[in-house]
């Protein structure tokens, strides 16, 4: 973990946002560092308030304020980096030279949002959550694009739930910045699988998601654990929803 925490931190340095060509996979790259960056602003409004080791017992998600929230885009982005990660260790054979390259990109992306939001939260940050993908077969592309479309698709449709309940102007303006990354991931991972799927939301319609409109889906918490409950080991309480 630390190794890939150490090449992110590298990578992201070396590379210039004044590139002549910024093609694709560039834009990606630029867009998560840039939210995770900024975001980092947020750690000066952080308050002790005394989840230093939750997970113990569980991790508790209390939604009375904005750092339950917090907590709860926290343990989601701790479920998305470890997936990525592991993807990005040990890629499927039959992925491309391309493939493997966005995969490796996004997963630097979401190791910069977790750790943005465990360093924002400070002692009030909820432990290190174990996951279980005992049902995804790693060696599939088929079966990691469809979890990663899964991930995606429920990621932004988090972060879309969760903002009005956000009360910062801080958070809030961070939050719909990694969202918007987030975003871009679902879109590419969604092309990989059916090109021009990008917008296509119906995994998520039975559970209320609809973009007829053309807007992305917006799940409340409590949908959204319910289906990432399925790759999270660690119980997860939530209080004050």
């Amino acid at each position: 973990m630390k190794h890939n925490e150490l090449e992110t931190k590298n990578e992201l340095q070396e590379k210039s946002l004044f590139d002549k060509t910024v093609g694709r996979r560039s834009f990606l790259q630029y867009a998560g560092a840039g939210a995770a960056g900024i975001a980092l602003v947020a750690a000066g409004c952080k308050k002790d308030r005394g989840y230093d080791n939750p997970t113990m017992g569980g991790a508790t998600l209390d939604f009375k304020d904005d750092f339950g929230v917090l907590n709860y885009a926290y343990a989601l982005e701790q479920l998305e980096a470890a997936f990525y990660i592991k993807v990005a260790s040990a890629p499927p054979a039959s992925f491309t030279a391309a493939q493997k390259a966005y995969f490796q990109d996004i997963q630097f992306h979401e190791i910069a949002h977790r750790e943005f939001f465990k360093a924002a939260l400070s002692t009030a940050a909820i432990g290190s959550l174990e996951v279980d993908f005992s049902s995804i077969d790693f060696t599939s592309s088929a079966s990691v694009l469809g979890a990663a479309m899964a991930f995606e698709d429920l990621g932004v449709a988090a972060y879309n739930g969760a903002g009005p309940r956000i009360k910062n102007g801080t958070y809030l303006l961070l939050a719909g910045k990694i969202v918007s990354v987030e975003a871009r991931h679902a879109a590419y991972v969604r092309d990989l699988i059916s090109n021009g799927s990008f917008a296509d939301l119906n995994s998520l319609a039975p559970l209320g998601a609809n973009n007829a409109a053309g807007l992305d889906a917006a799940l409340t918490p409590d949908k959204v654990l319910a289906i990432a409950g399925k790759y999270i080991k660690t119980k997860i309480n939530v209080i004050n929803l």
